[in-house]
């Protein structure tokens, strides 16, 4: 009987190293998003001073932080249909928020200043501007989009935006109908 409860011991011994240990061992080699700065300011010009991949690096701890995704909108100064998207998005409100609440949203500047082309390189090749890129809190692309599409006449389409918005939010955090 004595044996059989060693035995007993020596498992539940057993058991319980492994319970402590496993976890440990498995977060060996992830590495956490950097933490956003305390004081984070969403990248909302197209700044062609600005360090694209500084600003990437500050939205992923942001966007872990808030549990949203990023959205990269590429574009420039000279870009018409930018300016055109960003009064488009103060024109609508509702859309505004729902673009806010769910990504953290870098403007990533593209032109014959400054084409970021080190930074860009990493992503698809960029056929028109503005153009979008959708990355988890990690950095990784989920999805690269021709904003075209939500084009009409000489705006956009608050449906198709919102419809696209709300395909790429996180699936965690509900988005009700605008």
């Amino acid at each position: 009987m004595s044996e059989r409860r060693a035995k007993m011991k020596q498992s539940m011994a057993l058991g319980l190293c492994l319970f402590v240990m496993v976890p440990m061992i498995s977060k060996r080699g992830h590495k956490s998003p950097p933490a956003p700065p305390p004081d984070y300011k969403p990248v909302t010009v197209y700044d062609a001073a600005r360090n694209p991949a500084k600003d990437l690096q500050d939205a992923m701890g942001e966007a872990t932080r808030s549990q949203r995704r990023i959205l990269l909108e590429v574009g420039g100064d000279w870009c018409v249909w930018c300016h055109i998207m960003d009064g488009f998005f103060e024109g609508h409100p509702a859309l505004q928020k729902l673009r806010d609440s769910h990504y953290v949203t870098v403007k990533i500047n593209y032109g014959k200043d400054n084409p970021n082309a080190e930074f860009l390189s990493h992503y698809p090749r960029i056929a028109q501007y503005p153009h979008f890129f959708v990355l988890d809190s990690q950095g990784k692309l989920l999805q690269s989009q021709d904003t075209g599409v939500f084009e009409h006449g000489r705006t956009y389409n608050s449906r198709k935006l919102a419809a696209f918005l709300k395909k790429w939010a996180l699936r965690e955090k509900q988005v009700k109908a605008l």
